[in-house]
């Protein structure tokens, strides 16, 4: 491969990763109440069980 393929590679290789870098940077934590938490909870505890009865 000639030179220039292998930069345009590295280039499109490097703004993958770099943009995968900052979208994991600038990521913030949900703030969620109690009472939020235990319906998410709850409906993945029904998905599971919903999962292990299709099987």
């Amino acid at each position: 491969m000639p030179w220039y393929a292998w930069l345009i590679l590295l280039l499109a290789i490097g703004s993958i990763v770099g943009g995968l870098l900052l979208l994991r940077d600038s990521a913030q934590p949900l703030p969620l109440t109690d009472e939020q938490l235990r319906r998410i909870h709850a409906r993945n505890a029904e998905a599971d069980a919903k999962d292990a009865h299709d099987r």
